[in-house]
């Protein structure tokens, strides 16, 4: 303890002769502040997950972005394929989980059929960068933010990743609007499946919805932004799960899970 205080008050020392004490305090004020806040965030989602995801599980988190589902799911002791097309976030992967021998990169995106196309990113939030083109023009974002670049990728689908590492015990698919392209991609069921929904696209949702069930019987609910429960107390049909999206205010986000029976 008492090396630690005097590197403290060397750094501080250091610090003040460069008149960056205060910024420096700010900022770890800061990070003080959040980092419980990340903390208790994880804690919810491991919580929930725990409800699909047991030790030594596959998952698949399609749509990885900086890595905060992967995190979870490895938290529960699953091993886990990260997809992620973008390049700035597979470097933020591979510096920050590359060492993790349970997480497996697929550097590209899903899709109906296998080939290349184009994501637009998104300049100050990569977590809405899309490659539905009705996410960007028509969306929630669509006034507030822009998406000025493009990246060629790589596109695969489900059934091939299946046949690579084999079916996975939970699929979580969040790829802002190309969820259905996404499930075009499956032709048999997977056990736990969950796809981002919004009100605006509810028609989407809807055929996303009618395509997992077409791969065989199936049971729903849904949960409403950040996942930490299911707002169903038992899961429902097809037909039911419908009629309580349809009743929805308008600017709902929210996730759906579809499980075999």
């Amino acid at each position: 303890m008492k090396i630690v205080h005097i590197i403290k008050n060397t750094i501080k020392t250091i610090l003040r002769r460069w008149g960056l004490l205060v910024t420096f305090t700010s900022f770890y004020r800061q990070m003080q502040s959040c980092y419980p806040e990340a903390i208790r965030r994880r804690k919810l989602l491991m919580n929930f997950y725990k409800q699909f995801i047991k030790e030594t599980d596959l998952c698949f988190d399609v749509g990885g972005n900086l890595g905060e589902y992967t995190r979870v799911f490895i938290g529960l002791g699953a091993k886990v394929i990260c997809v992620e097309p973008q390049m700035e976030c597979q470097k933020h992967l591979r510096r920050w989980l590359g060492k993790n021998s349970n997480i497996t990169f697929v550097e590209a995106a899903l899709g109906a059929s296998a080939g290349t196309s184009e994501i637009a990113i998104c300049d100050t939030a990569t977590t809405i960068s899309s490659m539905s083109e009705d996410w960007i023009t028509k969306g929630r974002f669509a006034k507030e933010y822009t998406w000025s670049q493009k990246q060629k990728v790589k596109v695969v689908t489900l059934d091939e990743l299946i046949l690579k590492f084999g079916v996975p015990a939970f699929c979580k698919i969040d790829v802002e609007g190309f969820e259905h392209s996404v499930l075009k991609g499956l032709r048999q069921p997977i056990p736990v499946v969950s796809f981002e929904f919004v009100t605006e696209f509810l028609d989407d949702t809807k055929k996303c919805i009618g395509h997992l069930v077409a791969q065989g019987p199936a049971e729903l609910n849904y949960s409403i932004g950040t996942p930490t429960h299911l707002i169903l107390p038992k899961w429902v049909t097809h037909k039911q799960l419908v009629e309580q999206l349809d009743s929805l205010p308008d600017n709902t986000q929210g996730d759906i899970y579809a499980r075999t029976i």
